[in-house]
């Protein structure tokens, strides 16, 4: 595993025992009545009355959409034809008022204040993404990368500087800002060696160290990679929460590493810095396991980002193609129980310790956040207390962040923005990697028409 091999006398006392505690008291929940809150049924329509008539009808036109596999699986294609057939602006004048509007922020800080400032009136809260990011043959040099540091520190001013703004969050890829060519290298290292985390910090300060198994050239960019993480950790800590989004698994133990690094230089009094953990990988509980360990043998906070995942087909293609191991859960119902009880371990350790850890339980799943909500209750936590938190992508699964936010949970919305050039890549990317849920969204939509209904006086 990833943290062994930054720490190969790891003990396993304390995940063992961790592990024990929680299978036993999970065990226990499941044994209790279900008595979850009327209101967390998610099955009132009038989560939806803040929506103007329009937006009910654009929501409704778009998931009709994403509700059709044919369409799903070929966006980019279909949309490259579109631009081809309209030109760039007659294509910009169809996407934007539809698709673009209703999963991406806007364009520029007045129209993305406009978005949030509703958000905010609504109790909820935005996690900023810059669509930025890459895939092996997609690198693009130093200078690219500098760019793209310098869109994140701009959004990390945004997401602090502005009234909307309350205990801030944004996204962060790091093969937006180091090649991915570079990370899948130093995945193949660590199976054969260990990186202490000290080298990466001490790089991270501008000092010069030499990078086993790396050529000059690949040492170079590491060192710029890891200074331009340093820039933006520099300017978010004490402002802005930075979640490390997960990619895949042939670069994401580089991408942990490069993130724990970064959690122990920056996470000293709280967690600023937090990384993704992918419940649809087999191996996802004992690298969260493994994390809470590694966060207290080296003195550092740890935020969790808890997500099912998203690169399952292409996962198991590489797998299949590579002759070795699906990483993927066989079943929707084992993922299901990855995810849970990973989120079973994370409440356990914050009711305990709640200025060490955080977590934000990012799912669509209402199980998972009817169980989340219940677990909480069970074990005295606060709904808004600030180490749990919940979250959704921006236009979907509004249902729930809307009904969450009025009982008085913390809830975030993934919040992309940019232009619809900028943000058609991201949108294409994030469709086929949400395809189940997006095809699967079927109560948001009899909701959604409930309400539209009732507007044109067709029900009560």
């Amino acid at each position: 595993m990833l943290f062994s091999r930054l720490c190969p006398s790891l003990p396993r006392l304390f995940s063992l025992r961790l592990a024990g505690t929680v299978a036993s008291r999970r065990t226990e929940v499941v044994k209790q009545p279900e008595l979850f809150s009327a209101s967390l049924a998610f099955e009132d329509p009038r989560a939806f009355r803040v929506k103007s008539l329009w937006e009910l009808l654009r929501a409704l036109g778009v998931f009709r959409l994403c509700s059709l596999p044919v369409l799903v699986n070929n966006c980019g294609k279909l949309m490259s034809i579109t631009r081809t057939l309209l030109g760039r602006r007659g294509f910009s004048l169809v996407l934007r008022p539809t698709v673009y509007a209703q999963f991406v922020a806007g364009e520029n800080e007045s129209e993305i204040s406009r978005s949030m400032e509703k958000m905010s009136s609504l109790g909820m809260r935005p996690m900023l993404a810059v669509p930025i990011e890459e895939d092996l043959g997609e690198s693009t040099g130093e200078k690219r990368y500098d760019d793209n540091m310098e869109a994140m520190l701009e959004c990390v001013r945004m997401s602090y500087s502005n009234a909307w703004s309350k205990d801030p969050m944004m996204q962060l890829k790091i093969t937006a800002l180091i090649s991915p060519e570079l990370c899948v290298k130093l995945t193949t290292l660590m199976t054969h060696q260990s990186y202490d985390l000290n080298l990466l910090v001490r790089a991270m300060g501008g000092e010069g160290v030499a990078f086993p198994g790396l050529d000059e050239k690949e040492a170079a960019h590491f060192l710029c990679g890891l200074r331009r993480l340093n820039k933006i950790a520099e300017a978010s800590v004490n402002k802005v929460r930075v979640l490390v989004d997960a990619e895949y698994t042939y670069m994401n133990p580089a991408l942990s590493l490069v993130t724990m690094a970064m959690m122990k230089k920056f996470n000293k009094d709280s967690a600023w810095i937090w990384n993704t953990y992918q419940c649809y990988l087999k191996e996802s509980r004992s690298l969260l396991l493994e994390a809470l360990q590694l966060s207290k043998t080296e003195g550092f906070c740890l935020g969790v980002k808890l997500v099912r995942g998203a690169y399952m087909d292409k996962e198991r293609k590489l797998a299949k193609q590579e002759g070795r191991a699906d990483p993927v859960h066989q079943s929707w119902e084992d993922t299901n129980d990855s995810y849970n009880g990973s989120l079973d371990v994370m409440l356990e350790v914050i009711s305990q310790k709640p200025e060490n850890y955080r977590i934000i339980i990012a799912t669509h799943n209402e199980e998972s956040v009817r169980r989340a909500a219940k677990r909480m209750d069970e074990l005295g936590m606060d709904k808004d207390g600030g180490s749990v938190c919940f979250g959704q992508l921006l236009g979907m699964c509004d249902h729930v962040s809307l009904t969450l936010a009025q009982e008085g949970y913390a809830v975030y919305k993934s919040v992309p923005y940019g232009s619809v050039d900028d943000t058609v890549p991201y949108l294409v990317r994030r469709a086929q990697e949400n395809r189940t849920v997006l095809q699967g969204i079927r109560k948001e939509r009899d909701l959604l028409r409930r309400e539209f209904k009732r507007r044109l006086g067709l029900s009560g």
